[in-house]
């Protein structure tokens, strides 16, 4: 049987309250991670975390329009729209999954919650090396990039034979202080900020990127990387 790995959803509203994840995410994991697929809803009181990290082999934080609630590192202030619902599910999950020594991978927010997760805290100062103009249209917003180097003993490095990726960035919030037990994967030459980590906290592969692997996953090398790197951990 083909692992199975959970997808958190985020809360949207179409009308009504809907939860929500993009199509996008969930392809890749399929075809390139040889996973099955088991959307989370993000509403912390219709689940027991640790009930359902016994039954998945493995959990994805993708990205999402909202940021992550200063409260839950220490912040001062926030950077709307917010999801305080799946900030809770997010970290709660996260944190039942690692305890139970299985795999945890984050993409953009993702990325974020598990740094917090960690212990570590975010920014939300980043400038436009960073953030693509917001006024563009939606499949214009992810043509905004720039490089990364990569940790040359790191699993992305090793995985892709490349020291350097152009990657996409579309993000608002960004670490400031890494958590603790995290390992760098790839860092923005220009500022420095952390833009992928790993850990290998209870013998669980954690894994996270800043950018989106999943939006580009057929034209670059090092997207493919990733998702192919969750489907080896899934698998162990």
């Amino acid at each position: 049987m083909k692992p199975l790995i959970g997808v958190l959803c985020c809360n949207e509203f179409a009308e009504r309250p809907i939860q929500a994840v993009a199509s996008r995410f969930i392809a890749p994991l399929a075809r390139l991670s040889d996973a099955n697929v088991l959307l989370v809803p993000a509403l912390a009181d219709t689940l027991d975390a640790r009930s359902i990290a016994r039954r998945l082999d493995g959990l994805l934080l993708t990205g999402s329009r909202s940021n992550v609630a200063a409260a839950r590192y220490g912040g001062h202030r926030d950077q709307t729209p917010l999801d305080e619902a799946r900030d809770e599910v997010a970290l709660a999950l996260a944190d039942a999954m690692i305890e139970a020594g299985q795999p945890v991978f984050g993409i953009c927010r993702g990325l974020q919650e598990l740094n917090v997760l960690f212990g570590g805290t975010l920014r939300g100062d980043l400038d436009g090396h960073h953030l693509a103009d917001e006024d563009r249209p939606f499949e214009c917003l992810f043509a905004h990039g720039h490089d990364v180097t990569l940790r040359e003993t790191g699993l992305l490095a090793r995985a892709t034979g490349a020291r350097r990726l152009a990657v996409n960035s579309v993000h608002r919030q960004g670490i400031d202080r890494l958590g603790a037990g995290l390992d760098v994967e790839a860092l923005s030459p220009e500022d420095g900020l952390v833009e992928g980590f790993s850990a290998r906290p209870n013998g669980a592969q954690v894994l996270a990127v800043q950018w989106h692997p999943e939006w580009d996953v057929e034209r670059q090398a090092g997207s493919r990387a990733f998702f192919q790197l969750i489907g080896e951990a899934l698998a162990a």
